[in-house]
């Protein structure tokens, strides 16, 4: 008699995220509970569940386990940032590879790319512009997975925020500060919509394709803490002027930069639609989530 189960069990997909960081688990997250087998390279090393998704964690460091691993993946996620050169990630992908083709790869990159718009619309097929040592790190990187022998899509994220990183966790800390800078606003997405983002394109691929991946409000960053203020119950954060700011030449160099970032080409794809359209739904859904765990 066939081995049914065990024919079933080699067909089951399977995801290998580069990095499994919170981009990663979120995804991990929603196709876990529909079968998908995961593992995951990160410094930290254990099994770990989430949800009954039961995952594989080991070290980048072991080149066989992770060549086993994209033996039988379905599905590859880059979230691994390059560093100085040519991304390292890559580089070891190409290595390790060989024959193994995986139905779909992605890489997570930055709408940093696009550099300062003065808050224009930024659009897929625009040229990249980065500003920064970070974003320009992944221009080239993006060159490199649009290249490769299986392509990737790239997914061009913006701010990000969740449960455990969001502006209600600063408030929480101390740590929130509300800069105001007129004129300036920031496309942002909440992990969640960008998980459902990477599963529909798991489920349409287009190797090389190029989505912006943000809400549908552009806001400005002191207007998201005020709120999040609100619906903690608590007083805002003063405005301090960005000119009075004392920032750190990073921070510098994230405020120098104003663009709205489209989501269109992704709505009319991939057929996405964000479950948080706006910074309101999302951080209500962080506290109300929250409330339910503890009740």
């Amino acid at each position: 008699m066939p081995d049914t189960q065990g024919e079933s069990k080699a067909r089951s997909p399977h995801l290998l995220c580069f990095g499994f960081g919170y981009v990663a688990k979120a995804l991990a997250l929603r196709l876990g509970p529909q079968g998908w087998s995961i593992t995951g390279t990160s410094r930290a090393t254990a099994a770990q569940s989430l949800d009954g998704a039961q995952i594989l964690v080991f070290p980048t460091e072991q080149p066989d386990e992770v060549k086993a691993a994209l033996a039988s993946a379905t599905a590859v996620l880059m979230s691994i940032p390059p560093g100085e050169g040519a991304d390292p990630a890559f580089l070891e992908f190409s290595e390790i590879a060989g024959s193994s083709s995986p139905a779909w790869v992605g890489y997570l990159s930055t709408t940093g790319v696009y550099g300062d718009r003065r808050g224009r619309w930024a659009f897929e097929d625009d040229p990249v512009t980065p500003a920064s040592p970070e974003a320009t790190r992944r221009a080239a990187a993006e060159a490199l997975w649009s290249k490769g022998r299986s392509p990737a899509h790239i997914f061009r994220l913006p701010g990000i925020y969740g449960p455990g990183r969001s502006p209600i966790d600063k408030l929480r800390a101390g740590s929130e500060r509300r800069i105001d800078k007129p004129g300036q606003v920031f496309s942002r997405a909440h992990v969640d919509d960008i998980a459902a983002a990477l599963e529909a394109s798991i489920a349409r691929p287009n190797p090389g394709r190029i989505y912006n991946v943000c809400d549908d409000e552009p806001a400005p960053s002191h207007e998201v803490s005020a709120f999040a203020a609100h619906l903690l119950g608590i007083e805002a954060p003063p405005l301090v002027p960005f000119d009075q700011a004392d920032l750190s030449p990073m921070g510098r160099r994230f405020y120098s930069e104003c663009k709205r970032v489209s989501n269109a080409r992704l709505k009319a794809e991939l057929g996405w639609r964000p479950k948080y359209p706006t910074y309101r739904e999302g951080l209500k859904s962080i506290l109300q989530a929250e409330t339910s765990a503890t009740s």
